[in-house]
């Protein structure tokens, strides 16, 4: 997924550094990524033989966490092709996000709208008859999520929907799965990470918290409905959920500093890593400051191009690139 604060691009400098400083064998260790996402820094580190935690406090990003972190091959991808033959129907993604169904939102074509609809009921249904248990379930609920934004009519993020449908939002949709990552079975979860803290403990924490005031819950609103299936009540032109929102303290300037201290005195890791660049809402000597209260401090740089969620972004910023901090705190 085309995802803001994605690591994709930086793994190779996450993971060598890391590595450098943690050293020795990393078997059996267990790492904590509390701010997962979309998996790509667990699944890697899962790969290399920790142990891993993930965390999210939205809901898909728990479940795509949930397949990398918790399932373990071999799961049979068996139903795929039974899911992809299913006959569409209007549920609530096409009665909410499609143009056709008179919603006025265009965030899918009808005719994928309807099979997400489709796929996601009857995912629901199975698990809650036990004809499938929760790791296929989440196996193809991960793959769901992943494929349906591939079709996404949208320049990026679900902040606002596109007026005519672009070409890659016109093909059909095709549930594909996401791979299996080998390794030890860890344990993901959906809670805030300020409570979270304080019932896990290991090795190595990570930590990759929002950096500015954009909130994750209003740039994939949509992702976390199909997700959670839970047919909300909507609310304006793009449809946000009301009542369900997570909306986290990282992404204001008056709560952010006090949750990060709050984090690092309450972690029970040895290393601690944090990913945050050079325009957030922390300013460096804020985090060195904290981070020093704590433990031995160090820290790592590498320059980046820049996410460019809409076209506003490129106003906002003239930069292509910006540096990305890798601030560690050895207790």
């Amino acid at each position: 997924m085309n995802y803001i604060g994605s690591k994709h691009s930086l793994l190779g400098f996450l993971e060598q550094t890391i590595d450098g400083v943690v050293g020795g064998n990393t078997s059996g260790g267990v790492f904590a990524d509390l701010f997962a996402g979309t998996g790509v820094v667990s699944s890697a580190f899962k790969g290399k033989g920790y142990k891993v935690i993930a965390n999210d406090i939205q809901h898909y990003s728990y479940a795509l966490n949930r397949h990398y972190i918790e399932n373990t091959p071999p799961i049979s991808p068996e139903r795929l092709e039974w899911f992809n033959s299913l006959d569409g129907v209007d549920g609530f993604v096409y009665n909410n996000y499609c143009a056709g169904s008179g919603s006025g939102r265009n965030y899918f074509t009808d005719e994928n709208g309807r099979k997400c609809d489709a796929i996601r009921n009857v995912l629901t249904r199975m698990l809650n008859n036990n004809e499938i248990c929760e790791d296929e379930y989440y196996y193809y609920l991960a793959g769901l999520i992943n494929s349906i934004d591939k079709v996404a009519n949208t320049a990026s993020v679900y902040g606002a929907y596109l007026k005519h449908i672009k070409a890659s939002a016109a093909k059909p949709f095709k549930l594909e799965l996401l791979p299996l990552v080998d390794g030890e079975r860890g344990k993901a979860y959906n809670e805030d990470i300020n409570s979270l803290i304080r019932q896990v403990k290991g090795d190595v924490l990570y930590l990759d918290p929002p950096y500015n005031a954009r909130q994750y819950s209003a740039n994939y609103h949509v992702l976390e409905t199909i997700s959670r299936n839970d047919n909300p009540t909507l609310t304006g032109m793009t449809g946000l959920r009301t009542g369900n929102e997570q909306k986290s303290a990282f992404c204001s300037k008056r709560t952010v500093a006090s949750v990060f201290d709050d984090i690092i005195a309450k972690a029970d890791f040895k290393y601690i890593f944090l990913s945050y660049n050079n325009e957030g809402l922390m300013s460096l000597g804020t985090i060195r400051e904290i981070m020093e209260r704590y433990g031995k401090y160090d820290v790592f740089t590498q320059d980046y191009r820049r996410f460019r969620a809409d076209k506003e972004d490129a106003r906002n910023h003239k930069a292509d690139s910006t540096t990305e901090y890798l601030h560690v705190c050895v207790k």
